[in-house]
């Protein structure tokens, strides 16, 4: 009978090895994850992948950078952040210490009396105490134990990654916002200058009309253009201030102005050149925290299978006791060991609904994995190609602003001369305005596609 037990014991331990395998990461990518074509720009900087720069060498403003300094030590989404890995670094050391005996001391003492004689004139007391340091020991034979380690350490990656994450979202709002702050400031300024040109054709088209050179119909015509670029100034002014504010709230302070440089003199670092390989992807944050909840969903399912296992336990009391007398002095010496070997037989089909929920949601965790894979790529195909085409139109649209400028100049000289209608002058005017609008616009474009693609790759971690 021994025998037969020793047998089953060594073929269950066996069949428990495979509770002891580890996850092994996903690292496969797609080679055509980027898409294909060659209208997809492929940007990189001296060879290498702007997901490589640190975010300081990434945005070198010094003003944008003291405001994602200080972003990084306000957020408040960013603080939930390390606070989830500060508890994921605890359930870690808790799942470490768990290959340790359990220690507790329950000590426990009573008093109690009885009287003697026939009119009850005695009493004797009875002292007994127990002393007892108890030790709990799982030995762990099913792999239940190395299984919950792992586990944690899976739950601490994805922590950090989640992180990290959060870090890159922040750092891309911040800039982008920053960002847009200086268009809106180049917008006010354009708006500026063309109510100070329109301001001065309106002045024109009324000495005109005072010579009789001109019809009333020219003079209100242009002082309503006038009018609409003034409205104009007041929504951009309505636009900073909003922006200002939400800066302010990434920053978790109250509303006030935000210094910034001036648009012309910033420039991001990089430019069109060499491919990005798929393998630049391991530095996004959530494709590692894909990898990690797959690799927890791995280890829940390792610990569903341990259930099936048998598990053995070593239990121990070690103390002094006192089992009654009138004396209160130290008793006899307490010492038990005991060892036992649990075996799940028949658990209400249980354990297989759990391993299976176990199984099923490994194979979710797949789906979601190869699934953030895509989307990634999807994402770095869409900031490669906003970045072509606002390099495209950048080039495009300053030469429409410089042949627009042109014409306003000579339309306006035109009407000086009276050889021109106020419809031509508005004309070239208005075109003039709208191309400016549009190549600032542009830049801004360019610039946050430029941002999407750092943090896309993976940037902004560090």
């Amino acid at each position: 009978m021994r025998k037969c037990i020793y047998i089953v014991l060594a073929g269950l331990l066996m069949s428990s090895c495979g509770v002891y395998k580890k996850y092994q990461s996903q690292s496969d990518a797609p080679a055509d994850l980027f898409g294909s074509g060659d209208s997809i720009a492929q940007v990189a900087l001296d060879n290498a992948s702007i997901a490589e720069l640190s975010w300081r060498e990434f945005f070198t403003d010094p003003l944008l950078q003291q405001l994602i300094d200080s972003a990084l030590v306000r957020n408040t989404d960013l603080e939930s952040a390390r606070l989830a890995v500060e508890q994921a670094q605890a359930s870690l050391k808790a799942a470490k210490l768990a290959y340790l005996p359990s220690l507790s001391l329950n000590p426990q003492a009573s008093l109690s009396g009885q009287t003697f004689g026939s009119a009850g004139s005695g009493i004797t007391r009875t002292y007994t105490y127990h002393l007892p340091l108890q030790l709990d020991w799982n030995i762990g034979i099913s792999g239940s134990v190395t299984v919950n380690k792992r586990k944690a350490k899976a739950v601490l990656a994805q922590a950090e990654a989640q992180r990290t994450a959060a870090q890159a979202n922040l750092i891309s709002t911040m800039a982008q916002e920053y960002f847009l702050l200086l268009l809106l400031d180049k917008e006010l300024n354009i708006l500026t200058e063309t109510d100070s040109l329109w301001s001065e054709s309106l002045e024109t088209e009324r000495a005109l009309w005072e010579n009789g050179k001109a019809y009333s119909t020219a003079v209100n015509q242009m002082e309503s253009s006038c009018m609409d670029v003034k409205t104009q100034i007041i929504d951009i002014r309505r636009k900073i201030r909003t922006t200002e504010n939400e800066i302010c709230k990434l920053l978790r302070i109250t509303p006030r102005a935000i210094e910034r440089t001036a648009w012309d003199s910033y420039e991001l670092p990089v430019r069109f050149g060499t491919g990005v390989p798929a393998a630049l992807l391991e530095n996004r944050p959530d494709i590692k925290a894909a990898d990690q909840a797959l690799a927890e969903a791995f280890y829940n399912t390792a610990a569903a299978k341990a259930q099936f296992y048998p598990s053995f336990n070593l239990s121990g009391l070690l103390g002094w006791t006192n089992n009654g007398g009138l004396s209160a002095d130290p008793g006899a010496l307490l010492m038990q060991i005991a060892a036992s070997v649990s075996q799940p037989i028949f658990a209400q089909g249980k354990l297989q609904a759990q391993l299976k929920i176990a199984k099923y949601n490994q194979q979710d965790k797949l789906n979601r994995y190869v699934q953030t894979v895509i989307e990634a790529g999807n994402q770095v195909n869409e900031a490669l190609a906003d970045c072509q085409v606002a390099k495209d139109k950048d080039i495009l649209y300053k030469h429409q602003v410089e042949v627009l400028h042109n014409a306003y100049n000579g339309t306006h000289e035109l009407m000086n001369a009276g050889k021109a209608t106020y419809i031509e002058v508005l004309t070239a005017q208005e075109s003039l305005l709208a191309a400016q609008l549009n190549e600032a616009t542009n830049l801004y474009n360019g610039a946050t596609a430029i941002i999407g693609l750092y943090i896309a790759l993976g940037g902004g971690g560090k």
